[in-house]
This record gives C-alpha cells, structure tokens and sequence, in this order.
C-alpha cells in the first residue's frame, strides 16, 4: 500500500499531521510506504488537483474527499473534527479513513 501524504510548507499544520498520520499507521500495524510529496508551485498543485494541505491518498485516492471540484492550490486545508475545524484530522478520524482502504488480514468474526 502506498500513502501519498501532500503538503506545502507555508502549511503551519504539515508536520503534525505527518506526525499523527505515522502514529496511527504505527499503531494499527500497517506497512505501507509513506511518499512525502511537497507542492510547490500552482501550477504542479493544480496539476495533482492539491485541495490543500495537508492531503492524505491511498493509491491515489483521497482519504477526505472534497466537494470542492475546483478549488485547488496551495492553500492549508481543514477537517471537521468533533473538537471543531482544525488543520489536521484527528487520530481517529484517520484510523477509520485506513480501515475504509487497508484490507482485512482476515474475514471479519460472524459469530
């Protein structure tokens, strides 16, 4: 598995959320090459269709999809977290966007 993890460096909130994103990949047991991808110019942000930083992608797909279909650049990004809109997801909140895209080592318990 391949995580994408897109930022820029006027993002004030980067290296937390590159911070919580190993913690949680750590604790969950997921081996999984993490590509640290810096934007930086416009054009390469709209290119890669950038909705802000910090940005987490599985194989290519985003963890957080946005509605905002063309808002892209180099901007900072915010996540609703059940504390209010913050720079990064929470640890959970991430937990639960990998569990959507890593598959199981087994089938779930049916009984």
């Amino acid at each position: 598995m391949k995580v994408q993890f897109l930022y820029f460096e006027g993002c004030p909130t980067y290296t937390e959320a590159e911070q919580v994103l190993r913690e949680v990949l750590a604790e969950e047991g997921i081996d999984a090459e993490v590509e640290l991808m810096a934007l930086t110019t416009e054009e390469y942000a709209q290119r890669l269709r950038f909705p802000g930083s910090p940005t987490f992608r599985v194989n290519g797909v985003d963890l957080f999809p946005t509605l905002r279909l063309s808002e892209f650049g180099l901007m900072c990004r915010t996540y609703m977290t059940p504390e209010g809109l913050r720079g990064t997801p929470t640890a959970a909140m991430l937990r639960n966007a990998l569990s959507s895209v890593v598959p199981r080592s087994r089938p779930p318990d049916l009984f």
